[in-house]
C-alpha cells in the first residue's frame, strides 16, 4: 500500500481507502459480519481511511465503523458527511442549527468526541455561495466537535467554488474512467491550494469491474435499480450517469487494454492513481475478497502513456457527449 498527503492536514492516507456506503445501505443485501470482515481485511491490507455518511443505513455504516475502532488497536481516519438527512433537501436547511445536530448525531454513532473530518454531503449548488455555512463549520472546529471539514460535490463548479473557502481541506468528487472533466482545471487548482481530492464512485457503481452484462439484474433496494434514471437522487451517482448499454460497450473496449496481472477493478483504480492531484480513491467492498482486491491496485506498476491515451479516446468517443458538461 502507498500513502499520499491528505491536503494540508498532515495526514498520510492510503491511496486506496474504504468507501462505506455499500456496508450501510442501497447496494442490495449486506451481512454485518461479512461487512466487518471486509473492513478488517481493508485494515490488514494497509488502508487507513474510511469514508462514510450519516445517511448510509440511517447511521448503520457509522456504527459499524465505531465497532471496528473497538475491535482494532491501530488508529485510522474516519470521514463522514452531513446534510442529506434534510427533508426537503434544500439550501436553507444548511444552517448552523441543523449542521450541529447532524454532527452531534455522528459523534454518537461513531462513539467519539471529535470527528476527524466532516463533509457537506452533495448540497444544492447555492450552498457553496453562502459563507455562513462554512462559518458554521469553522465554529464547530473551534468548539472541538470536528478537526477538519471538506465537501462532497456533484459538479466541478461546486468543487471550484468550495475551495475558495480557506478551511476546506478536501473535495470528494466523482472521478473515474467515465468522468474526466475534473482533470481539466479543478485538479490543478486543488493542487495549487493544497486541497485533498477523494475520488468517489471510482468503479462507476461496479460497472468498471467488468462483471455486468445486459442481463444483470439488481435488487429493489439497490440504487442501481431504483436510481437508474435519477428517480431518487442525482443520476450521476449511479453508473456515473452513463447510459447502461453505452457503458457496457465502453467496458469491453477497456477490457481489451487491461494488463494481464490486474483485475478490471484494479486497472480502473490504478488509472485514477496516475493523477498525482488525487489523494485517494474510495471503492466500496462488501466482502474481504473485494477489499483485498481493491487494495492491491495500489501496488500495480504505473500504466503506460499508451494506456492513458487509449482510455481518453474511449471516453471521447463513447462517454463524453453524455456526461462531460452535465457535471
Amino acid at each position: 500500500m502507498n500513502y499520499r498527503d491528505f491536503g494540508r492536514t498532515g495526514w498520510k492516507v492510503s491511496d486506496i481507502s474504504f468507501g462505506a456506503w455499500a456496508v450501510g445501505s442501497a447496494w442490495g443485501a449486506v451481512d454485518d459480519n461479512e461487512s466487518m470482515a471486509a473492513m478488517h481485511a481493508a485494515l490488514d491490507s494497509g488502508m487507513n481511511m474510511f469514508d462514510t455518511a450519516d445517511v448510509y443505513g440511517d447511521g448503520h455504516s457509522e456504527r459499524l465503523i465505531a465497532r471496528l475502532r473497538r475491535e482494532r488497536s491501530e488508529p485510522f481516519y474516519v470521514l463522514t458527511k452531513a446534510g442529506r438527512r434534510l427533508n426537503p433537501h434544500v439550501s436553507a436547511g444548511y444552517n448552523a442549527e441543523n449542521l450541529t445536530a447532524f454532527v452531534e448525531r455522528s459523534l454518537k454513532n461513531l462513539e467519539t468526541d471529535c470527528l476527524d473530518l466532516v463533509q457537506l454531503h452533495c448540497p444544492p449548488t447555492e450552498v457553496y455561495y453562502r459563507p455562513e455555512v462554512f462559518q458554521a463549520l469553522d465554529d464547530m472546529m473551534a468548539a472541538g466537535k470536528i478537526r477538519h471539514y471538506g465537501v462532497s460535490v456533484e459538479k466541478v463548479e461546486e468543487a471550484l467554488k468550495a475551495i475558495e473557502f480557506p478551511n476546506v481541506q478536501s473535495v470528494q468528487i466523482i472521478f473515474n474512467m467515465f468522468r474526466l472533466r475534473p482533470t481539466e482545471h479543478f485538479f490543478a487548482e486543488a493542487k495549487r491550494r493544497g486541497v485533498a481530492i477523494i475520488a468517489r464512485v471510482p468503479l462507476a457503481s461496479g460497472m468498471l469491474t467488468g462483471k455486468m452484462t445486459a442481463q444483470s439484474a439488481f435488487p429493489q433496494d439497490d440504487h442501481r435499480n431504483f436510481n437508474r434514471y435519477g428517480q431518487s437522487f442525482d443520476v450521476g451517482e449511479t453508473f456515473s450517469g452513463v447510459d447502461y448499454d453505452v457503458a457496457l460497450q465502453a467496458v469491453e473496449e477497456i477490457r481489451a487494454l487491461k494488463p494481464e496481472n490486474a483485475s478490471m477493478a484494479q486497472f480502473a483504480l490504478r488509472w485514477i492513481l496516475m493523477f498525482d492531484a488525487v489523494t485517494c480513491a474510495i471503492p466500496g467492498a462488501k466482502t474481504p475478497a473485494q477489499a483485498k482486491d481493491n487494495a492491491a491496485a495500489s501496488d500495480l506498476a504505473a500504466l503506460s502513456p499508451s494506456h492513458m491515451a487509449a482510455i481518453e479516446d474511449i471516453y471521447n468517443r463513447l462517454i463524453k457527449a453524455g456526461v462531460h458538461q452535465r457535471w
